[in-house]
């Protein structure tokens, strides 16, 4: 597998998991018991690192070839 093809991989893990986080925007707004909507609150902030993650990776092994791309911090040695 490639860079490339992992970047449209990450790609669409971000797009299904941005999905996943309206689902549950709507489920909290909807919610009338306060305990649910703490947990799907929850669920939501986990799932936030993850899509910023996806993003990121997506964008760098997209690029990572790319001599004038300036990698990201995180994912550099």
């Amino acid at each position: 597998m490639t860079l490339l093809e992992m970047s449209v991989q990450y790609a669409d893990s971000a797009a299904l998991i941005r999905a996943r986080i309206r689902e549950l925007r709507a489920e909290e707004r909807q919610q009338e018991n306060p305990e649910a909507a703490r947990g799907l609150r929850r669920r939501i902030d986990e799932l936030t690192p993850l899509l910023r993650e996806c993003r990121e990776l997506a964008v760098l092994t997209a690029r990572y070839y790319d001599r004038s791309y300036h990698k990201h911090e995180r994912y550099t040695l």
